[in-house]
């Protein structure tokens, strides 16, 4: 069985490998000449900022000694340009930290702001992260860790790409999804009967709540302009776009991660109970996996109402406080979305339970000389 894991976890590094040198095939600034480097504001002029409401629009122009790179030392003229939007615009102070752009010239170089800069705070987090989960899970957490990496790198240079280039959303999100589970279920829960059955109980849920989204998708005339940078992503070059598969896709990647969470859960449960009750009746085994099932859907399918909801808390609050009508606020495209993806999602996730309780019971059906003898099944 080590041997086994080992194999997977081999495997999987090596997938990832592949990945990261994957080209997207979408150019970046940099490949046009651009730079990117840490820096320093020296000084700041406020002058052409201007003041509407609680909005600042204008630009403000500022004084930085480059920190990383090829020029660190040098001191550049960089500007912050504002959109008037809040969730983009940063206002700075001398003595920040900035990611700056620019395109060097001897004479005169100009640097535009890209934000404070994070990058070595991100990277802290997720070394503090991964430390943390091998930590605690041991073995299993790294393997846990390997398959986070593995679908960071599957969304990033996979499916994102392969939307852009106009490819149809829904094999490529089956493909993506099935890639995903694949990882989790074989990495974490071992190339055996265990990871075997989580993965057929978790890919089967999804393809249930697939289904699902794709019809009532339709019911309720919403369409993918409901999602963040959805109309930009038009006007920036790609109108050809579906963005209704897109969004009906998102759905259920958005709820893979509790579908296989929740498989994870059901199989190991029912591994263990062959494991310690070799004589453990079919139908009574499939019924044990169902009870841990509904323990876990319980908690589960909250789980999902809050983790959609909670990125949506000003969106309440405007709509409570302008006072909108429960009927009205209920039928808003925006609310509807998202009503849609919870409860598509926790379908899938109901459905998870009978789906890999039966194909785990019918996997550790014939292990009972196995399991007598204290092998792994």
């Amino acid at each position: 069985m080590k041997n086994r894991d080992l194999t997977a976890v081999i495997v999987f590094i090596l997938c990832c490998a592949g990945l990261l040198f994957v080209p997207t095939g979408f150019k970046t600034n940099t490949d046009r000449g651009s730079k990117h480097a840490r820096a320093k504001v020296l000084s700041i002029d406020n002058s052409d900022l201007q003041q509407f409401s609680i909005v600042l629009t204008g630009s403000q122009r500022m004084e930085v000694e480059v920190l990383s790179g090829e020029h660190e030392g040098e001191k550049f003229q960089a500007i912050n340009q504002l959109q008037g939007r809040m969730e983009f615009d940063e206002i700075y102070e001398k003595g920040d930290t900035i990611l700056i752009e620019y395109r060097y010239k001897a004479d005169s170089t100009t640097a535009y702001s890209r934000g404070h800069y994070r990058i070595h705070l991100e990277i802290l987090l997720a070394v503090m992260f991964a430390v943390f989960l091998v930590s605690v899970a041991g073995w299993t957490g790294t393997k846990a860790l390997l398959s986070f990496v593995f679908a960071a790198l599957m969304i990033w240079k996979l499916l994102i790409p392969a939307m852009l280039k106009g490819w149809n959303p829904y094999p490529i999100s089956v493909f993506t999804v099935a890639a995903l589970t694949a990882s989790v279920s074989f990495l974490v829960g071992g190339i055996n009967k265990r990871g075997l059955a989580t993965f057929a109980g978790s890919f089967s849920g999804l393809v249930f709540a697939s289904v699902l989204a794709v019809v009532f998708t339709n019911l309720f005339s919403v369409d993918g302009a409901v999602r963040p940078f959805a109309e930009s992503l038009l006007y920036a070059g790609f109108p050809e776009l579906d963005l209704n598969a897109i969004f009906t896709c998102g759905i259920f990647i958005a709820c893979s991660g509790a579908v296989m969470d929740l498989a994870m859960d059901i199989s190991s449960a029912m591994h263990e109970i062959k494991h310690k009750r070799p004589d453990i009746h079919f139908t009574e085994h499939i019924l044990s996996g169902l009870r841990v099932g509904r323990n876990v859907i319980g908690t589960m399918t909250t789980t999902l109402l809050l983790a959609y909801s909670g990125g949506y808390t000003t969106m309440l609050m405007y709509y409570m406080g302008q006072g909108t009508p429960l009927i009205e606020f209920f039928n808003l495209k925006l609310v509807s979305a998202e009503i849609l993806n919870v409860l598509v999602g926790s379908f899938g996730l109901v459905a998870v339970a009978p789906f890999t309780a039966l194909v785990a019971g019918l996997l550790f059906k014939t292990d009972k000389h196995e399991a007598e003898n204290g092998k792994p099944v």
